[in-house]
């Protein structure tokens, strides 16, 4: 592939045809392969034949998949998965050992969260926090045994954005491992290696697939990393299914033009909410008011599809709100060509006490919406009657 433009990759990046020289790829539905000989067999199990052997290890859709968001992103290599979550688990079992420390941002999914609080630490790996805007204290939470710094940008939920760069720049001062959760954003609105990451991780559920039908998760970044990435996935099994690398490789042909509407239409639901009576502040990376707006122009091509805002009243009007809502989707997913509204502080975090919510900027009242593809006017209109009722 020649084109280093993004949207000529996402549809023009294809596996060998077959016999039959069909114009888009087929399906392999197949959970393994057979050899032509004994000595066939023998090198392609001795790693000395690059082939594929069993659609755990790897299979034609899930390579296709793979060589785009590596090529995307500008990653060297990549490993697809079954979900977000099994990236994010994978990732971090297949790097660290038992004593090792992660230094990472406060502000992430709950799920990574989880895993980071209660799951990790059951192999003796332990963790420290910093805030969005703390960042000139991460080198203080610098261990001996640190070994990777972690963080999401734009953050989920309360959309802010972390300076990459300077991430990327402490890391490598003190030879860590940068990840980055690249979800929210997408490789078409940004590329986080190009800032010093080592990593970058995506739930291939959201807007990658863009259509709310599979899920799926993707790790790329350096061959060194990727590696212990593959072994470690090779032989514990969370592999992205063939049916759903399909779907996902023939969704990255139109996310350019689905990531440009949702953008589009987000930053006019956005400015619409800002003006609003009923809402205290909203949060949008392209919008002037975001506090790390200038930051977001330099690292983003587009602010993405996810707005927050939060409405007046607190706890009780961010309920009354999901309840008055009527075209909007009330669910947990994001990214979907259908709009959708979560009120994180009564449903996803609200196990998590209130002092560490308000430390990751969700108040009571705080609405998160992913912003989909239908008709702009139809959306605020649907959220300014949520608003005023």
């Amino acid at each position: 592939m020649s084109s280093k433009h993004i949207e000529t990759q996402a549809i023009r990046t294809q596996m060998e045809r077959s016999q039959f020289l069909e114009h888009s790829n087929p399906l392999y539905l197949t959970s393994s392969y057979v050899f032509e000989d004994a000595e066939d067999m023998r090198a392609s199990f001795a790693d000395e034949k690059q082939r594929n052997i069993y659609s755990r290890y790897s299979n034609p859709n899930t390579s296709e998949f793979v060589e785009k968001i590596c090529l995307m992103e500008g990653a060297e290599r990549g490993y697809a998965f079954a979900s977000g979550m099994s990236a994010v688990f994978s990732t971090f079992a297949a790097i660290l050992n038992a004593g090792d420390h992660i230094v990472s941002c406060r502000s992430i999914f709950g799920s990574t969260q989880t895993l980071l609080n209660n799951i990790l630490p059951k192999w003796n790996i332990s963790n420290s926090y910093f805030k969005v805007d703390e960042l000139d204290k991460i080198e203080n939470l610098i261990q001996p045994n640190t070994k990777v710094i972690y963080a999401e940008s734009p953050t989920n939920p309360a959309v802010d954005i972390l300076d990459l760069q300077r991430l990327g720049d402490i890391a490598k001062k003190h030879n860590l491992i940068f990840i980055i959760d690249n979800c929210f954003a997408t490789p078409y609105l940004q590329q986080p290696i190009k800032f010093g990451a080592d990593l970058v991780i995506h739930s291939a559920t959201k807007l990658i697939d863009g259509q709310g039908r599979v899920l799926g998760g993707i790790t790329v970044g350096s061959s060194e990393l990727i590696q212990k990435i593959y072994l470690f996935s090779r032989n514990t099994g969370p592999s992205l299914s063939p049916f759903n690398a399909w779907i996902l490789s023939k969704s990255l042909e139109t996310l350019p033009v689905r990531v440009d509407r949702h953008c589009e239409n987000a930053l006019k639901i956005a400015t619409f909410l800002e003006s609003h009576h009923n809402v205290n502040f909203v949060k949008y990376p392209f919008l002037k008011s975001h506090p790390q707006y200038e930051l977001a122009k330099k690292q983003m091509k587009l602010g993405g599809n996810v707005v927050a805002f939060e409405i007046k009243g607190g706890i009780e009007a961010g309920r009354k709100f999901l309840n008055t809502i009527q075209l909007l989707s009330l669910s947990a997913n994001l990214g979907d060509t259908r709009s959708i509204v979560t009120h994180p502080a009564s449903t996803t975090h609200a196990k998590i006490p209130e002092d560490v919510r308000l430390q990751t900027g969700i108040t009571g009242g705080l609405i998160r919406v992913s912003v989909g593809l239908e008709h702009p006017e139809d959306i605020i209109n649907d959220l300014k009657q949520a608003l005023e009722n």
